[in-house]
């Protein structure tokens, strides 16, 4: 075909509507006015109608009757071919995920790891919006096999990454999980299926920064790089404010792609035009009333423009749920928009008691409730407290699906989940606010889960739960339980309990409950009192700290901690007491005297053995130039101490120079034995899907929103 075309859509969204003739009238006569100034040479018709083998040529009689040179119609039954041969066209629109049977587009095996992950989030595809973040996160995937997402809570984090995994299913033909830790990443992963696709949503803590989940991720981020190197794919996603906090401590060197710019994605950055779109698809799609939607049309483009719009909201305004008692006015929705989460915790707060109780249910289990529900004797206590039952949360549960709670299947496991994590944050909020909810969180919860969402008194940790005085006793006979080993542990070790607890005494406890706690446990002062080696990563170090602040760790206890540290400085072992100002502070004057003069001594003299020392222990799963970085800090941090001294300085610039070549050496040869292995990732589809950046349309896209 050559010539001049006019390529005209024509859409339906009636299923199996059949094309007639009398639906093209009006486009006839623009034909005939297009032909008559030389404008259409050929026509082509784009349509998700059906279109019978008679009505194809009547239609292309008619447009020939107008002058057309050469038509061509294009029905459902060609688009529909087009989306099942094409894997990469429904990567690019993974909307189409949501449409009819997935097993007409995907294989077999593919449909089977699928299947748990489409009906979870069936309703969700229906209504996705191809924005360029969704195009950003395909192209650093398809480059790198890593992506990063960022955004606040509520802003499509957990969707996008479900789409990404959708489209590795299908594009990539990879095998799917989506998982909790690192740990459990690197436990399932199968070198001899390399091609894995790994989704693992909030990396570095729900709602709160947690230190031991980014020291896992340090730990385990040779083995990530070998697993992107054989084929596998992996997805994280966290929030901005946590991630800001995990920054400081995740090590750059062990893993560049994690501070690449191209692949860490802050999600909330969507366009107008992408807000319009979401909208207009949540409240078209949802389960709002013709009435409503004519109601509310002509606020809808201020709602799309507020500073605070968020995907999340365009779904309750769908969702009947949350707008039961909107009243539909520019005032009204502008704080519908700006008091999100107090209008998401009415919403709750005016739940029957049974729905209620189903959510504490889910909160108590830490937001994955396993199904079929065995309850624990302290939640069968709790149901009864909040005058509900077993069989009345289930059918509550039921009705609350899609709305305020999903069913998803991960990892051949059946389980209910808040439909969102802020409804997590909204429930939490509730029993900050209800001391008898509190004391039923506190009594059905898992140790673990409990130190991770509570603070026992005010610490300044955002999105926190406060515990008040009066309940520390509860929460100290649960952290003695979990210290001591019981049943609930499950084969979590002795060691990863402690460290746990400790963490959670150092940075989630104030003064009152520390006290308290020492004077129940003073075996405690024994043990943070003797840290072992790369101190920067222990929480005896932590929890020692925070208590010689606070003036409860004995002399005696905090002489012998002065004393361990000095001796690993000395030794060349561990320099954190020069890096850690806060550990030189609980030195004397005159300890502080003994370091400088035993480390120029005893260490600069050897410094070259402390340095073979170092690189003799190499792990060889652990990138040398990760690896050395705390010794190469050790050596900075001595230079500094002894700004001036010529010889201090030339024996440290010697060591630094050395250290580093020996990092880049070993590197270099760990990467030539690699070199057969590596995938050589191209980010070859740059160009492919330009992503229009126009300002506000010619017409509104909530033009047929009522209709």
């Amino acid at each position: 075909m050559s010539g001049r075309f006019v390529i005209q859509c024509k859409f339906t969204s009636k299923i199996d509507n059949p094309l007639k003739l009398s639906h093209l009238n009006d486009e006839i006569e623009k034909t005939k006015r297009l032909v008559l100034k030389r404008r259409c040479d050929c026509y082509l018709l784009l349509t998700n109608f059906a279109v019978s083998g008679i009505q194809d040529e009547k239609i292309e009689a008619a447009f020939v009757a107008a002058g057309v040179k050469q038509f061509r119609c294009f029905g459902a039954d060609w688009i529909s071919q087009q989306i099942r041969e094409s894997s990469r066209l429904r990567m690019l629109v993974p909307r189409v995920y949501g449409i009819g049977d997935l097993s007409q587009i995907l294989d077999e095996r593919a449909y089977s790891q699928a299947r748990a992950l489409l009906e979870s989030m069936r309703e969700d595809l229906s209504r996705v919006v191809l924005t360029a973040v969704y195009n950003k996160a395909i192209r650093a995937l398809d480059a790198h096999g890593f992506v990063l997402l960022l955004g606040e809570p509520a802003s499509g984090k957990t969707t996008t990454a479900a789409m990404l995994a959708m489209a590795a299913i299908d594009q990539w033909r990879v095998s799917t999980l989506k998982l909790e830790t690192s740990q459990q990443m690197v436990d399932h992963w199968n070198p001899d299926e390399p091609k894995q696709f790994f989704w693992i949503d909030d990396a570095f803590g729900v709602t709160q920064f947690e230190l031991p989940l980014v020291l896992d991720w340090n730990r385990i981020f040779p083995k990530v790089r070998a697993m992107l190197s054989a084929g596998a794919r992996i997805v994280l996603t966290s929030r901005d404010y946590i991630y800001k906090r995990a920054k400081q401590n995740l090590k750059e060197a062990a893993f560049p792609l994690m501070h690449e710019s191209q692949v860490v994605i802050d999600v909330h950055d969507i366009t107008m035009e992408e807000r319009r779109q979401i909208l207009y698809n949540h409240i078209k799609l949802g389960n709002q009333l013709v009435q409503f939607r004519r109601a509310i049309k002509p606020f809808l483009e201020n709602v799309a423009s507020h500073p605070r719009f968020s995907p999340e909201i365009a779904r309750r305004l769908g969702n009947t749920m949350f707008t039961r008692d909107i009243s539909l006015s520019q005032a009204s929705l502008k704080g519908f928009v700006e008091r999100q989460e107090q209008l998401l915790r009415e919403v709750i707060q005016s739940l029957d008691k049974d729905s209620q109780a189903a959510l504490a249910l889910i909160f108590m289990r830490n937001g994955s409730l396993e199904s079929p529900i065995t309850l624990r004797e302290p939640e069968a206590a709790a149901l009864i407290r909040l005058g509900s039952d077993l069989g009345l949360v289930i059918t509550a549960l039921r009705a609350l699906q899609d709305s305020l709670t999903v069913y998803v299947t991960e990892d051949g496991r059946a389980l209910w989940r808040f439909k969102h994590p802020t409804v997590g944050d909204a429930y939490g909020k509730i029993i900050l606010m209800n001391p008898e909810l509190m004391d039923i969180y506190i009594e059905g919860a898992p140790t673990e889960e409990l130190i991770s969402t509570i603070t026992c008194g005010d610490v300044g940790l955002e999105g926190a739960i406060v515990v008040p005085n009066g309940l520390f006793e509860m929460v100290m006979m649960k952290l003695s339980s979990y210290v001591g080993g019981t049943s609930e542990q499950s084969g979590i070790g002795s060691w990863l309990r402690n460290s746990r607890a400790w963490r959670f005494l150092a940075g989630r406890c104030d003064r009152t409950f520390l006290d308290f706690y020492l004077n129940c446990h003073p075996e405690l002062l024994e043990r943070v009192s003797s840290p072992g080696l790369f101190l920067y990563a222990l929480s005896e170090v932590e929890l020692a700290l925070r208590l010689f602040e606070f003036g409860l760790l004995p002399p005696k206890y905090r002489k012998r901690f002065v004393q361990v540290v000095i001796q690993y400085a000395v030794d060349g072992e561990d320099g954190y007491v020069l890096q850690k100002k806060e550990i030189r502070k609980m030195l004397t004057p005159e300890e502080d005297e003994e370091l400088r003069s035993r480390l120029r001594t005893e260490l600069i003299p050897v410094l070259a053995q402390a340095r073979h020392n170092w690189q003799s222990n190499f792990p060889s799963d652990e990138d040398p130039r990760g690896y050395i970085e705390p010794f190469i800090d050790f050596l900075s941090a001595l230079e500094q101490e002894f700004v001036g001294d010529s010889n201090v300085e030339e024996a440290v610039e010697k060591q630094l120079t050395d250290a580093a070549e020996w990092a880049e050496e070993t590197h270099n040869r760990i990467a030539e034995l690699q070199e057969e292995h590596e995938s050589d990732w191209l980010d070859r589809y740059a160009d492919e899907y330009p992503y229009s950046t126009r300002n506000a349309p010619e017409r509104s896209v909530f033009e047929d929103i009522d209709l």
